[in-house]
């Protein structure tokens, strides 16, 4: 049974120019959201005890302190549940953190993306660099001991030592964790219909990417998933449960959820949401090679790699005989390293992990 939750908070007071979320600028639809929100947990929570509670977007900070509490109350919780809310850092409170760290939120991410003030208006972000610090600074006084940071690299106008003063600046706010995602233009997005100049190569991503791991290792953060670092302990336990392929909730408009061997997802839709919460847009049970090929994906997402005994086991295989061409090719060429366990893929093998990946799709 499932013991993770995923919450999908569709607010957003304007929507940033690479954002391609579900999200919408309808506030005064929120009463109406939370209701139907709170009818399709309880028709399908089942009272077990939480590992993981998340909060996502969205915009999650646009709930009050309260309304965090009246969700939060729902689940069945312990001292040793992760619950997570993700905030944008403009506007932040010591109160509303006061607040929201009373209510059992014990674990905060800021959407930051860049310090640089002068990018964050061309991508089309709210706040400033000084309202990132701010909002640390003011969650750490307030007793919050696992904050994480989310960076985009790749950013128009961003050079790689933009990136890596992003990177020392954050590294300098005493945080615990840190994600990093190259910028990803889809085709939903506003840049998407309106390309933004002078946007780093490709080269020029990959050279930020591999900075990032050395500077973020030589300062005591752990790699131990492709876009995530954690200082020692302050790995996103949520995050962990998606790649170990372990089953979750997934509650709200567009969320996702994954149990019983079945991957579902909600309507994208706020308004049939909103007027049947209870009925799943799409649900699909999962073959036995498509549960292998999901297991070794993301397996290959964590930097620790997959582990050969374990999905012989779960699925009844010889690994190392099955994808004996794929492994041997890719070890060659430095892109796979061997484990104890099994494989991992390396630094360089992780900037062409699409095409490594899809060697194990049949």
């Amino acid at each position: 049974m499932p013991k993770n939750v995923y919450i999908h908070i569709p607010f957003c007071k304007s929507k940033c120019k690479y954002c391609s979320f579900i999200s919408f600028p309808k506030l005064e639809q929120k009463e109406n959201y939370l209701d139907a929100l709170k009818k399709e947990i309880h028709q399908n929570y089942k009272n077990e005890i939480l590992n993981t509670l998340y909060f996502g977007g969205g915009t999650p900070s646009l709930l009050t302190p309260e309304e965090f509490n009246d969700l939060i109350k729902i689940f069945n919780t312990n001292k040793n549940t992760e619950i997570t809310a993700e905030l944008n850092p403009e506007n932040i409170t010591l109160e509303y953190l006061q607040k929201l760290k009373a209510s059992g939120v014990n674990r905060l991410s800021f959407g930051c993306q860049t310090f640089n003030d002068k990018i964050l208006k061309i991508i089309g972000r709210r706040h400033l660099a000084k309202d990132v610090i701010s909002a640390v600074n003011q969650a750490q006084r307030t007793g919050f001991e696992n904050i994480s940071i989310d960076f985009i690299y790749g950013l128009p106008e961003q050079k790689l030592s933009d990136f890596e003063n992003d990177l020392q600046k954050a590294i300098s706010l005493n945080i615990q964790h840190i994600s990093l995602y190259g910028l990803k233009i889809d085709e939903d997005c506003y840049f998407a219909k309106n390309p933004p100049e002078n946007l780093p190569d490709e080269d020029t991503q990959a050279d930020m990417y591999l900075k990032a791991i050395k500077i973020l290792e030589k300062n005591n953060f752990e790699h131990y998933e492709i876009s995530n670092f954690a200082k020692s302990g302050y790995e996103s336990k949520h995050n962990l449960n998606y790649w170990d392929n372990n089953t979750y909730y997934g509650f709200g408009v567009a969320a996702h959820g994954y149990e019983n061997e079945t991957r579902y997802f909600n309507t994208a839709n706020l308004d049939e949401y909103i007027n049947n919460p209870l009925q799943h847009k799409s649900s699909h049970k999962l073959t036995k090679q498509e549960q292998l090929e999901e297991e070794i994906f993301l397996g290959f997402r964590k930097m620790a790699g997959i582990n050969i005994k374990k999905i012989n086991k779960k699925f009844n295989i010889d690994f190392l005989k099955r994808y004996a061409n794929t492994i041997d090719k890719y070890v060659y060429y430095k892109y796979l390293s061997d484990t104890n366990t099994g494989f991992k893929l390396t630094n360089n093998g992780i900037l062409i992990s699409n095409t490594i990946l899809s060697e194990f799709l049949e």
